[in-house]
């Protein structure tokens, strides 16, 4: 096993006060307002020159020189027109996962006349039966609230949610300066909704809000099969050995990979030999591999393993196992590098096709193992994965001893 343990934490500055911890260590965690994850805008006062939507896109923002709508200069973002009414703008945001919010990027890219010079952001927990009461959102450029709808929007007082960001100045967005980043003042409480504050109007880039997705397993029966290592449900990539074209954090996101760009993607390996040859099962006779390791959102026995190749048709992995141990708290990245005890194997060497989902399942497939709360993918010698699913059952944290895995799924 590799011991390149990449650094989970995309950008780290220092913080002022103490400068052995990390001021945005939130960087690592997943955006739980993504539209790839399910995040959706429900209400904006106003899109005059680009809609709200542009925030939760998962691309990059981008620049096109001399291309105008006809209400202005299009821009990649949520630009509300000149405000010259009272007021301020803002826009109401489903995450795509509930979660603990742990910090922000207000990020402002090629709006460097056009930024809004404050925001801030509130949270609250929305019952569906409020959220219903919103208007039906009209998504396009040069749309303004009306009337009606901002007095029923009102009536659900969503200026008096907790404020998790104060009001705070932004930075133009030049390479240099885009990116606002700050922390939650509350990373403990889970939120379902969150209100982004324009003071008082203007254009925002991308709105990636991170944190912990916190999911209720008390409404999951012991009997029910669940994929316990999905990020709606909880689950995190903690580590890995390799990620140069994609990060293995995308394995997890909700549906089938949109492309390459994501999923997990390595570098091809230097230590591959100048020949290849293959065993007797037809493996590819390699000693390097890679690996990726992931805390699942609850502890539990799998059942079957879901690996989809999906996009990658020239560059997949020739196989993959997985293992699976328990971690007492604390223990997590000391033991993602080891190899041998107390990692497990639940699922032995299985050939990987191109572009194409695997299901691996029943005891001919899944080995016995006890009760788990990390699993690490392994493939070798390189390449890219789509999606990871396992599917099991939840269990208590204890261990309690080895489970069959083709008890009633």
């Amino acid at each position: 096993m590799s011991d390149n343990l990449n650094k989970t934490t995309e950008s780290l500055t220092k913080g002022d006060n103490n400068p052995a911890v990390p001021m945005h260590d939130f960087l690592s965690k997943p955006n739980l307002a993504a539209c790839k994850n399910g995040g959706k805008i429900l209400f904006a006062t106003d899109d005059g020159f680009a809609v709200a939507e542009n925030l939760l896109k998962e691309t990059k923002p981008e620049w096109r020189e001399g291309v105008y709508t006809e209400y202005g200069k299009w821009m990649d973002g949520w630009e509300s027109r000149r405000k010259r009414v009272a007021g301020h703008d803002w826009c109401i945001i489903k995450l795509g996962i509930p979660g603990c919010l742990h910090g922000f990027d207000v990020d402002t890219s090629y709006f460097i006349g056009n930024y809004p010079p404050r925001v801030s952001i509130q949270a609250a927990v929305l019952p569906t039966e409020q959220e219903e009461k919103l208007p039906i959102r009209r998504s396009h450029i040069g749309n303004q609230a009306y009337l009606d709808e901002m007095v029923t929007v009102n009536a659900l007082h969503t200026e008096l949610w907790e404020e998790v960001v104060p009001m705070s100045e932004l930075k133009p967005g030049t390479p240099e300066t885009c990116h606002n980043y700050f922390s939650s003042q509350n990373r403990n409480d889970r939120f379902t909704h969150i209100r982004l504050n324009l003071y008082p109007d203007g254009g925002v880039a991308r709105l990636r809000v991170y944190g912990l997705p916190k999911f209720d397993w008390t409404t999951v029966p012991t009997s029910e099969r669940v994929d316990l290592v999905a990020l709606s449900n909880g689950g995190e990539c903690i580590g890995f050995s390799d990620a140069h074209f994609g990060n293995p954090k995308n394995l997890i996101s909700p549906g089938r990979g949109t492309g390459m760009y994501d999923g997990w993607e390595t570098a091809r390996r230097l230590d591959r030999p100048c020949i290849l040859e293959e065993d007797t099962n037809g493996h590819l006779v390699v000693t390097g591999k890679e690996w990726a390791c992931f805390r699942l959102g609850h502890c539990g026995i799998v059942t079957a393993v879901e690996v989809d190749t999906h996009h990658f048709k020239c560059n997949f992995p020739d196989y993959c196992l997985l293992e699976g141990c328990f971690a007492p708290v604390g223990e997590e990245e000391k033991l993602m590098k080891m190899e041998g005890e107390p990692w497990k194997t639940i699922l032995s060497n299985q050939k990987l096709l191109p572009n194409k989902p695997h299901y691996f399942s029943g005891a001919s497939m899944i080995q016995p193992h006890g009760t788990v709360n990390l699993i690490r993918l392994v493939m070798a010698p390189d390449g890219g994965i789509s999606r990871l699913r396992i599917w099991g059952h939840i269990r208590p944290s204890k261990n309690e001893g080895p489970v069959r895995a083709n008890h009633s799924i």
